[in-house]
């Protein structure tokens, strides 16, 4: 009986983090099985989001970047079809309730949306020397295909695919055909409201197109690079405060203390990334509706 309580006790752990993975290209008119196509991520077996938009490893997230490329297949697909990306989360509460013959699976199922209402974009990029080569995407060659960003009404945010597990979009007819990277990630916006508290889930999945056309894709960025991850402040004013030591920045203020010594530094901020740092739950009086972040779509 203590197993089983200690079971439930990690499955509502699992349940109430709500992280996921994007490990299913659909494509074809089905959906494939979990990293075939996509490129099995560091977090296949937590979940768990990147915050570092300016590490390597934002690119695809893979489990090992030199070797997980050419151990994930090349998905033919045509140009002008239907692709995109089931996600999955919490496996590991699924996991121990088979072992524990714990009856959740219905919990499972009713839990197994996106959840964290977020910004969802899929980007390309060229494959050079291959899809499956490590090299791929490592430059300037980056593109955004699709988004579908929260709508702004009656005051607040609405999220359109916060109760989907999945999403598809179109691939561009004039693409030229080739194989390519395709990059599907959302920006979580639960926590946002603290710098650096955006959380991003990526899957990189490897496709070949085939019967495209003659169109050129741009804006053209880099990933990382696409976005910055820095803000710009002005200093407000330098205080002492007796046993306040916080540390973070919010969409209004930034408050940096070091956890040994009492004086803070109180700066605000100026510049932001836009729709990557913002209080979703408390937006400002002047609030005008939710700015993309990344490069314009290219549609074809």
């Amino acid at each position: 009986m203590k197993n089983i309580f200690a079971v439930l006790a990690v499955l509502s752990a699992q349940l109430v983090a709500a992280h996921y993975t994007l490990p299913d290209l659909i494509a074809n008119g089905t959906t494939a099985a979990d990293w075939v196509y996509v490129r099995e991520t560091e977090s296949h077996y937590s979940n768990g989001p990147i915050t570092d938009v300016t590490s390597q490893e934002f690119r695809c997230y893979e489990l090992d970047m030199s070797a997980t490329p050419g151990e994930t297949s090349i998905a033919t697909v045509q140009a002008g079809s239907t692709i995109g990306f089931k996600g999955e989360h919490s496996p590991n509460a699924l996991r121990c309730a088979m072992i524990a013959h714990v009856p959740i699976v219905p919990l499972l199922a009713a839990n197994s949306d996106f959840y964290h209402p977020g910004y969802f974009s899929a980007y390309m990029s060229p494959a050079s020397p291959a899809a499956n080569s490590p090299e791929a995407g490592t430059g300037q060659t980056w593109f955004k295909v699709w988004e579908d960003p929260p709508v702004y009404e009656n005051g607040a945010l609405v999220f359109p695919l916060e109760t989907s597990d999945q999403f598809t979009f179109t691939i561009p007819k004039s693409l030229p055909s080739g194989q390519y990277l395709l990059r599907g990630e959302q920006i979580a916006l639960h926590l946002a409201e603290t710098f650096g508290g955006a959380q991003f889930y990526i899957g990189c999945a490897q496709i070949n197109v085939v019967n495209g056309g003659s169109g050129t894709p741009g804006p053209l960025v880099s990933i990382p690079g696409v976005y910055t991850g820095v803000g710009t402040f002005s200093v407000l004013s330098t205080a002492l405060v007796a046993g306040v030591r916080r540390r973070g920045c919010t969409d209004v203020t930034c408050y940096l203390t070091r956890p040994t010594i009492k004086p803070s530094v109180n700066f605000r901020l100026v510049q932001n990334e836009p729709g990557i740092l913002l209080n979703i739950y408390n937006l400002p009086a002047d609030y005008a509706g939710y700015v993309s972040p990344g490069p314009s779509i290219w549609s074809g």
